[in-house]
């Protein structure tokens, strides 16, 4: 645990990145997988860093690494899927998780309306528009209309698969 007098210092300052990641560590989130693109061009991501935005219109926003393989496939073709992962997706999750990773021809999926490769196997998913950029430090913020989306019926219920502190874990109600 950081001490007290670490987390709330004198004078406000830059913070520790590696701190701040241990911190942020403690927010339990949902995995996603985000696809864009066509052709040879498809990929995918692992990303924690989405929210639901607005209810009217319908945005959702998503963070990548100005390094990122995906965001300049996102920017060319205009638009992303956002697959929510189950538990039995951990594998998919690790896959598309570093730099080197799965090719969307290695899991099953299928193409939506806009033409973006959804993960068939998700436990649900959007499709967005993008909107907009915004410069978020060494990540770049995309902001995304949703056109598109699919939920589980009861019978088709899954457990989500969540990261915390590092690592992906099974929900404790499970």
């Amino acid at each position: 645990m950081i001490p007290v007098s670490q987390a709330i210092p004198e004078q406000l300052g830059p913070v520790d990145g590696r701190a701040l990641r241990t911190v942020c560590g403690h927010f339990a989130t949902g995995v996603t997988v985000i696809t864009s693109g066509s052709g040879d061009n498809a990929t995918g991501a692992t990303v924690n860093s989405f929210t639901s935005v607005s209810l009217d219109p319908a945005l959702v926003l998503i963070c990548l690494h100005d390094d990122s393989r995906l965001l300049p496939v996102v920017q060319e073709s205009g638009g992303f899927v956002v697959n929510f992962l189950t538990q039995r997706q951990e594998p998919v999750a690790w896959a598309f998780a570093g730099r080197r990773t799965a090719r969307i021809e290695e899991v099953p999926h299928h193409r939506s309306v806009l033409d973006l490769p959804v993960l068939s196997e998700a436990l649900a998913h959007l499709e967005c528009r993008l909107v907009t950029e915004y410069d978020g430090g060494d990540h770049t913020i995309l902001l995304g209309e949703v056109v598109g989306l699919r939920a589980p019926s009861e019978a088709e219920q899954e457990d989500p698969l969540i990261f915390f502190q590092g690592s992906m874990r099974t929900p404790a109600w499970s």
